[in-house]
């Protein structure tokens, strides 16, 4: 058996030609989509980065993992304490260990461990691949090394090989040699009016269209393609035409990869799983480049496999999380897990190998790095509760139908309390459940919150308030004096 993981950062679904977008970004994504089954309603239950790939790798949700945010204690893997042997039980029943049990020769192609201090994320491979930028690569480095260890292993069966590209992801970075493939097309989501963009240029908080590098509007000298700004409506479409093209160019990388399998003979012997950590908000919200709060442009990714002997143009359309990957891999690779170790997971190999359905009723969202919030996610609906806006001007409640309205531009909370309430005790049911079988006391959004709120927003809100005194948003220094007395002086609030 041959598997390649195609790992793509902050890659949107509804970006990608195969769930529906109106652009050419993935016309190699798509050829495996069409001949494997995609999800359509997948979601990543714990953003963004960090705390996402926990739940992939680890199987569980942050709320047991203690993974939820970017810094603090929250970034780190909670011990598993006493019952600890000589391999801990998330190394040994990872997602990458799950190939190993399987005799699968294991290796990955990834900056992440380093960039966010994962190592944990390495457990299970036989091989690690570092192009040594933390990130800050290109896809085409991560290409070239991809193609050397396909040379090499070419006569070899039974190898997994997990390849991470994060060009989709802030700040924007096709090089620009790669020219301005879209700047002639019109965007095929025309959905920022001008009376919209007008909004969004008065938007407080991290981010928005007058920060695009969250709280300044610094522009990167080395990522010519990633604005400070957006201060016109021009702008505003070069800049998502700037995020499309990190679509199309990671996929012309995955195009690449495909042709040389393709020259080897290998290429219907391989099987592909393609996902990505999380979406991105461009304008939702009025956040730009941006995958900072627990809402659905942030949440909802794209899963495709292409599994081999397995269905084939299949679209599965009920809910999944990333935390299901574990279990599915293991089914599907015949494995075992250690009877001590538990998924949050639910498998949907059954789904992979003959398209039958296997979905969730709900899914629960958590997002702690720039935000605190969670949302729960039930038939049209997606519902957020915000503890911590990081900065932000947020309600304390929305309600959005994503069916009907996409980029969330009509809170709902008050004309359907019914709604509202159902949300709520999605999420309240969804944290007791899960508090009942963990072995800590403590919620680990609580931990954020005890830390001093989301990293991101620590100590930023008071001089960014500061920053919008005498401009036309000056209304948000009284706003966010309001919403955040005790943090304007610079200090994070220890709760």
């Amino acid at each position: 058996m041959r598997v390649i993981i195609f790992d793509i950062d902050t890659l949107r679904h509804d970006h990608m030609g195969c769930y529906g977008y109106g652009r050419d970004t993935t016309p190699n994504i798509d050829s495996i989509a069409a001949e494997g089954v995609r999800f359509d309603e997948y979601y990543c239950p714990n953003a963004p980065c960090l705390p996402s790939r926990a739940s992939l790798i680890t199987g569980q949700y942050g709320i047991h993992t203690g993974v939820v945010g970017h810094g603090g204690t929250a970034a780190d893997l909670r011990p598993q304490g006493i019952t600890r042997h000589f391999q801990d039980l998330y190394s040994s029943n990872g997602l990458f260990m799950q190939f190993r049990k399987a005799n699968l020769h294991t290796a990955s192609i990834s900056t992440f461990a380093e960039r966010h201090s994962s190592w944990w994320f390495n457990a299970g491979l036989n091989e690690c691949y570092n192009v040594g930028k933390c990130g800050g690569e290109l896809g085409g480095e991560v290409t070239e090394v991809a193609l050397d260890w396909l040379k090499r292993h070419k006569e070899d069966d039974d190898w997994m090989l997990h390849i991470h590209y994060w060009d989709p992801h802030t700040p924007y970075r096709a090089p620009m040699s790669y020219g301005d493939y879209y700047a002639d097309s019109p965007l095929p989501d025309d959905w920022i009016t001008e009376e919209i963009f007008a909004e969004h240029l008065l938007h407080v908080g991290p981010h928005g269209a007058n920060e695009i590098g969250m709280w300044t509007d610094h522009k990167p000298p080395m990522f010519p393609r990633h604005p400070g700004k957006v201060s016109t409506m021009k702008e505003m479409k070069t800049f998502m035409d700037n995020y499309d093209l990190g679509i199309k160019y990671t996929d012309d990388q995955i195009g690449m990869i495909l042709d040389l399998l393709k020259e080897q003979g290998i290429y219907d012997d391989i099987s592909f799983i393609i996902t990505a950590d999380h979406g991105e908000n461009i304008g939702e919200l009025g956040l730009y480049a941006e995958h900072g709060t627990a809402d659905e442009p942030t949440c909802h990714i794209p899963m495709i496999i292409k599994w081999k002997g397995g269905a084939s143009g299949v679209v599965d359309s009920e809910f999944h999380d990333n935390t299901d990957l574990c279990p599915t891999v293991t089914e599907l690779l015949n494995v075992t897990v250690n009877p001590d170790y538990r998924y949050d997971g639910q498998s949907y190999a059954n789904t992979v190998l003959t398209g039958e359905a296997n979905g969730r009723e709900n899914l629960v969202l958590t997002q702690c790095a720039h935000v605190c919030q969670r949302s729960a996610r039930f038939d049209d609906y997606i519902y957020i509760r915000t503890v911590h806006g990081g900065g932000h001007l947020f309600e304390d409640e929305m309600l959005f139908n994503v069916k009907e309205d996409p980029h969330q531009l009509r809170n709902l909370a008050k004309e359907r309390p019914d709604l509202v309430a159902q949300g709520a005790k999605i999420i309240l049911d969804w944290v007791d459940s899960n508090m009942k079988v963990s072995i800590y006391d403590t919620d680990p959004m609580w931990t954020v919150m005890r830390e001093g709120g989301p990293e991101h927003a620590r100590g930023e809100i008071g001089a960014y308030a500061q920053r919008l005194a005498g401009t036309a948003r000056d209304y948000g220094v009284a706003a966010l004096t309001q919403k955040y007395p005790d943090e304007m002086d610079g200090i994070p609030k220890k709760w």
